[in-house]
């Protein structure tokens, strides 16, 4: 195939994944020291524990999305805590993030579907940099103790070495048949039931589409064609980016799961993937297809890979 062919597309339209959909204003321009103390005055400021549970606003939980609660920049100081991370600015409005005590608080995986998308990527994002603070005290060069720079978004050691926040780019892939069929594997760790698209890490010297057709050959011993990109989505459990790809596969090719990493893998029809994203709560007792009576669950709708697998099914 030259480069002026087109290549055969297995993908299909997704949905925006429900932590890709962040709205504020996150310009390099805006952490200006003298500008983020200008607008401290007027800036609002969301509190994460350790754990990673914000609250609440009381006035929108009976709302359609719930509410971040956010407090006013100077019930928290005179000028941006020296721990403080800039989210963005919403409105004109900056909006901040510190560590600090919650209560009767939920974190990113519960509430990153619930909320608005403004809401949505203030949250995302101060999990992902308030986790990486946590993790970067050292200079990753020299080992001297670092420092955040007043926005937060970098640190510095004596020696001057910066460092930045880390990303881990992965590969996500829904492998179908290019009909009624998609494959759904499960890990050793997960819970009773629980079953997802395959998934890895991006090696050195690799592209996206190679990660894709190695890893899942590696998970399920399976050749696929025809790599489709899908969307992407922040993935901060603590620092991923997972890269969504459709894949195809000879639905004849035995399946052949990873020992240590896949503890089954199956063919599933597309009528079984409905009626588990019509129940969500249910489950699906699934023994005609995966064996014995095992109930079968889809991934929550946090993640990328369920607005994959409800892509998958409704494209058909």
């Amino acid at each position: 195939m030259t480069r002026s062919q087109s290549a055969p597309h297995a993908g299909f339209v997704i949905a925006v994944p429900a932590l890709s959909r962040g709205t504020a204003n996150r310009s390099e321009d805006l952490r200006h020291p003298d500008r983020l103390a200008a607008q401290w005055p007027v800036s609002r400021v969301v509190i994460m524990d350790h754990a990673g549970r914000v609250e609440l606003d009381a006035a929108g939980t009976s709302a359609a999305a719930p509410r971040l609660r956010s407090h006013p920049a100077p019930s928290i100081g005179q000028a941006p805590p020296t721990d403080a991370v800039l989210l963005g600015s919403v409105d004109g409005i900056d909006h901040w993030a510190i560590r600090g005590d919650v209560t009767d608080g939920s974190g990113l995986r519960e509430l990153g579907p619930l909320l608005s998308d403004t809401d949505a990527g203030l949250l995302t994002t101060a999990t992902a940099l308030l986790t990486w603070h946590a993790a970067a005290g050292y200079c990753p060069r020299c080992g001297e103790p670092t420092l955040p720079s007043p926005a937060g978004w970098s640190r510095a050691c004596p020696q001057g070495h910066e460092d930045f926040p880390r990303t881990d780019p992965a590969v996500i892939v829904l492998v179908h048949d290019g009909a009624d069929a998609l494959v759904l594997a499960r890990q050793p760790i997960w819970p009773p039931g629980r079953m997802s698209v395959l998934a890895g890490f991006v090696e050195a010297g690799e592209s996206l589409e190679a990660t894709v057709v190695r890893e899942v050959h590696e998970e399920i011993g399976v050749l696929v064609r025809d790599v489709s990109y899908l969307g992407s989505q922040p993935w901060p459990f603590p620092r991923s980016l997972m890269v969504g790809f459709a894949a195809r596969a000879d639905p004849a090719a035995p399946l052949l799961p990873r020992e240590g990493e896949i503890e089954s893998a199956h063919w599933i029809d597309r009528a079984t993937i409905r009626e588990l994203l019509a129940n969500p709560d249910d489950g699906w007792s699934g023994g005609d297809v995966i064996g014995g009576s095992v109930g079968m669950m889809l991934p929550g709708r946090v993640s990328i890979a369920h607005r994959m697998i409800q892509g998958w099914a409704e494209s058909g």
